[in-house]
C-alpha cells in the first residue's frame, strides 16, 4: 500500500497550501463524550444558547483523532459513525482535520486508505451509473493516482472475503459521506437486494451509497456520515453504531481561535473584548463559521476606522457589514455584474438555510 502522503494531494499545490492554512488556524471544537444516540432537534440558535449555558466540566470532550473510539472504552467494533451538528458548527472542518492528521502520519495510522465524499458532488451524479472505483475517481481527485484496477482488486478482495470486522480486514478503509443534509439522492433502505453487488460492474450512485451504508457493500470498511440534525433520520438506526454531536467552540476555544487567526496580539485582544460586550455576538461565536464572519468584519472595521461606534454590536449590524464587505471584495475581483449574481446567490442560500456554504469569496 502507498503511504497516505504519496497520494493525498501531494501533487496539488493548492491542496498543500490549504493543508498548511488549516494547520495554522485549526482550533479544537467541542465534541462531548457520551455516546448519546438521541439526535437533538431543537432550532439551531436554541441549541447554541443551551450549549453556552452548560456548566464546564460536566462532560469529557473527544479529540478528533479518537472519534472512532467507543466512549465507554468497550471493544465493540464501530463500523458506521454518524456525526451531527447545526450549520457552520464545524463538521466539515472536523473531517478535514481528521484526514490531514492521518495523511501526515499523526493519528489513525491503522487506516490504509480514506475516501472523502461530499453529497454536494454526489448530487451532480444523481441517476448515473458507475463502477465503484470509477465513482471514486470522479468525485475525489486526490485518489486518481491510484489506478482503477488497483482499487478494484482491493474492493473485490474485501467484498468476497465475507469479513465484516474492520479490525480483521486485510485492507482497512474509511469512507466519509459529508453533508447528508445536502443530499438530493433517493436512498432507498427498504429495497431488499438478493445478491451482493459486484464492485466492478456499473451501478446507480444511489444503489452504491445505500449498500455502502447498510453494510452490503464492503462490510468491513468504516463509514463516517456528517449531517445536520433534521436530516439524520434518513439513515435507519440499525445502520449506525455510534452517534456524536459537534457543539462548536467553548468560551476558551473562541479566544484561542481569534488569537490563532490574528498574530497581532493587540488586534486579537480588541476583537475578543468587543465580542464579550455583546451577549448575542458572544453566544453566536460558539459557531466556528460565525467566528470567521466576526473576524473578517472586525478586522476590516478596525483597520479602516478608529471610531468605536463603527464596530457592530448586534447580529443585524454584523451580517450587514459582512455582506457589504463581501460585495465590495467581489466587485473588485470580478466586476459589478458578478457581484449582483453573488448577492442573488446569497439570498437563495439564506432562504434555504445554506448561508455557511456560500460565504467564501
Amino acid at each position: 500500500m502507498c503511504a497516505p502522503e504519496m497520494w493525498l494531494g501531494s501533487k496539488d499545490k493548492r491542496f498543500m497550501e490549504e493543508k498548511k492554512h488549516l494547520d495554522d488556524i485549526y482550533t479544537e471544537i467541542y465534541i462531548p463524550d457520551g455516546g448519546d444516540t438521541h439526535i437533538k432537534m431543537q432550532h439551531g440558535v436554541r441549541q447554541i444558547e443551551m450549549a453556552s449555558r452548560k456548566p464546564a466540566g460536566t462532560e469529557k470532550p473527544i479529540k478528533p483523532s479518537d472519534i472512532f473510539k467507543h466512549p465507554s472504552g468497550k471493544d465493540k467494533p464501530i463500523r458506521t459513525l454518524l456525526t451531527y451538528g447545526i450549520a457552520g458548527i464545524g463538521k466539515t472542518f472536523l473531517v478535514k482535520k481528521f484526514i490531514l492528521d492521518w495523511s501526515k502520519g499523526r493519528a489513525n495510522q491503522d487506516v490504509h486508505l480514506t475516501f472523502p465524499f461530499t453529497f454536494r458532488k454526489l448530487n451532480l451524479l444523481k441517476g448515473e451509473s458507475f463502477r465503484f472505483a470509477e465513482l471514486i475517481h470522479t468525485c475525489i481527485r486526490e485518489i486518481r493516482d491510484i489506478e482503477e484496477e488497483a482499487l478494484n482488486e482491493i474492493f473485490t478482495t474485501l467484498q468476497t472475503s465475507e469479513n465484516s470486522n474492520y479490525d480483521k480486514s486485510k485492507f482497512k478503509l474509511l469512507f466519509v459521506l459529508d453533508g447528508l443534509d445536502e443530499s438530493c439522492l433517493q436512498l432507498d433502505f427498504t429495497a431488499n437486494e438478493k445478491c451482493s453487488i459486484d464492485v466492478t460492474e456499473s451501478t446507480r450512485v444511489e444503489v452504491l451509497l445505500t449498500n455502502l451504508i447498510n453494510g452490503k457493500l464492503l462490510p468491513s470498511a468504516r463509514l463516517w456520515i456528517t449531517t445536520r440534525p433534521a436530516a439524520a433520520n434518513q439513515i435507519p438506526p440499525e445502520c449506525v453504531d455510534m452517534v456524536t454531536e459537534v457543539r462548536g467552540f467553548t468560551d476558551p476555544q473562541k479566544e484561542e481561535y481569534f488569537r490563532k487567526r490574528f498574530r497581532d496580539e493587540e488586534l486579537a485582544s480588541r476583537i475578543i473584548s468587543h465580542i464579550k460586550t455583546s451577549r448575542s455576538l458572544h453566544i453566536m461565536c460558539h459557531i466556528p463559521v460565525f467566528c470567521w464572519i466576526t473576524a473578517t468584519v472586525l478586522e476590516h472595521v478596525l483597520k479602516t476606522s478608529e471610531r468605536e461606534e463603527d464596530l457592530p454590536k448586534t447580529l443585524t449590524e454584523m451580517y450587514t457589514k459582512f455582506l457589504v464587505f463581501q460585495i465590495n471584495q467581489r466587485k473588485k475581483k470580478y466586476g459589478t455584474e458578478n457581484s449582483i449574481q453573488y448577492i442573488e446567490s446569497l439570498a437563495l442560500a439564506v432562504a434555504h438555510g445554506e448561508l455557511d456554504v456560500r460565504l467564501k469569496v
